[in-house]
């Protein structure tokens, strides 16, 4: 399984990146923002999932995410809304987008396990 981490914090990052490692799963890239992650994606296919956050320079989340749903070669790249965002109304948002799960943070190893459907 493979898996692209989008967010801004490196210390968030990193905090994922830990998370999923303990989880067993080593094939795990980086972007720190949604225009590098839209060139990682593209090079490094197939990605099983991203973790994406909302709130990023240079191109934030919800842009990233439109544009790989409108991408039928990412189709079955599964994405998760990984942010601060609760607001429902971001949420629904995010879901009608195409977004596969949602986890606001701070959040537990126990609910990124599960969100990423391990």
């Amino acid at each position: 399984m493979r898996i692209l981490l989008v967010d801004d914090s490196a210390t968030m990052r990193r905090i994922q990146k830990t998370q999923i490692s303990n989880l067993g799963i080593s094939d795990i890239l980086e972007a720190t923002d949604g225009e590098e992650a839209l060139i990682v994606l593209k090079e490094n296919m197939p990605i099983d999932i991203i973790l994406l956050d909302w709130n990023m320079p240079v191109m934030d989340g919800m842009t990233f995410l439109k544009k790989v749903r409108s991408v039928a070669a990412y189709n079955d790249v599964k994405v998760v809304m990984c942010t601060s965002e609760s607001e429902k109304s971001r949420v629904i948002e995010a879901m009608k987008e195409g977004v596969n799960n949602y986890i606001i943070k701070p959040f537990t190893p126990d609910s990124l396990k599960e969100k990423l459907g391990l």
